[in-house]
């Protein structure tokens, strides 16, 4: 058991690297969590909402969520596992980047959603980048305090935000946005572009503000460390693209992306699995990340995609919660170079249950 704040023992960083060389090892990086999908019930500071109907800059206290951070943090001082822990702004599961294009928030039972605005032509291609928007501010804001209170002893991140579909999705609509690309190809390409700017911009300028850990680079969403510059993309709305409409609009966009950054990332669900070729044909995208969906198709389905990403010879993370007979299927089906686990526990006794099956 790590003696480390937090269960942030150095000696953990190596396994990252193995991780990301895919190296001969003979167990998968594994790590367990009690925090599930939507954390938005863990913070105390969410309760003061209340009953409103949508969220606004002045409701989002950073420094009144730190206690909680903090807390949750502190499992890695129980679980003995691979990982390091740390924290981003988005774990209260604040929509920044839709925010800070000017999209209501709405406030959900256990989430915030982002609202579209179904701007006209003309007022989605002036949409930029504005430092003086206050979600602008108050993410930066609440990284800072993030950094403030870590006192080194553990990394802080920037946020899993919105990618450039998502983003066009939200500004021009749905639905909208799947007619734009048959009606205003041109338009669209020119959104889609300016969106993946907006992204870069903001995941750059936040890097700027955040301490790297032991030399590294970081994603709290999945407690990935990394050795370069590391970005975690997203293409959700793609999900409804057709594979030809993907490579034609959106790929480039996502090459050039992923290019920016050596330790890039892309993050996927089960509703993506039809357009993994073509993502795996973006060699600038170096790691994969898919989740095990709750209301997703059997694992056993999943395997075969999992196992595609490794035979493409990139490193894979699977998140999600499994039973013991799905441990032992994807020790049995995969490869553990590359490969790590970040697993969604309810208490020890589970974490217990598992880790025999894990080889640890």
């Amino acid at each position: 058991m790590s003696r480390a704040p937090f269960g942030n023992d150095p000696a953990k960083i190596a396994g990252y690297r193995t991780f990301w060389n895919r190296d001969a090892v003979r167990r998968p990086l594994v790590g367990f969590s009690f925090v599930g999908w939507f954390p938005l019930g863990e913070f105390e500071a969410c309760r003061a909402w209340g009953a409103a109907r949508y969220l606004t800059p002045e409701m989002v206290e950073p420094r009144a969520f730190l206690p909680d951070h903090l807390r949750m943090l502190r499992e890695g001082e129980v679980v003995d596992d691979d990982i390091l822990r740390g924290a981003c702004p988005s774990q209260v599961a604040v929509p920044w980047l839709p925010g800070i294009l000017g999209c209501p928030l709405r406030i959900l039972p256990q989430n915030v959603l982002g609202e579209e605005r179904r701007l006209s032509w003309e007022e989605a291609l002036a949409v930029r980048l504005d430092p003086a928007n206050p979600w602008y501010r108050r993410y930066l804001e609440f990284a800072d305090a993030l950094v403030q209170a870590s006192e080194g002893c553990f990394p802080v991140s920037h946020s899993p935000e919105s990618g450039p579909s998502d983003l066009h999705a939200v500004l021009r609509g749905h639905s909208e946005s799947l007619f734009d690309l048959a009606d205003e190809p041109e338009k669209s390409a020119e959104l889609l572009w300016r969106m993946s700017e907006i992204f870069r911009e903001t995941i750059e300028e936040i890097w700027k503000r955040l301490p790297l850990f032991h030399g590294g680079w970081f994603d709290a969403q999945y407690s990935l460390w990394a050795p370069g510059p590391i970005v975690r993309m997203q293409e959700d709305a793609t999900a409804v693209y057709s594979p030809a409409l993907y490579r034609r609009f959106v790929q480039p966009v996502d090459r050039r992306l992923a290019a920016h950054f050596p330790c890039s990332f892309i993050h996927l669900h089960s509703t993506s699995m039809f357009l993994l070729d073509a993502f795996l044909e973006i060699e600038e995208i170096r790691c994969f990340e898919v989740n095990n969906d709750v209301c997703g198709p059997p694992l056993e389905e999943m395997v075969r995609h999992f196992r595609k990403i490794q035979q493409a010879g990139r490193p894979l993370l699977v998140c999600g919660s499994f039973a013991p007979g799905e441990i032992r299927l994807l020790m049995d089906s995969l490869d553990p170079r590359g490969l790590f686990l970040n697993i969604m526990t309810g208490d020890l006794r589970e974490v217990e249950g598992l880790r025999q099956g894990l080889g640890m």
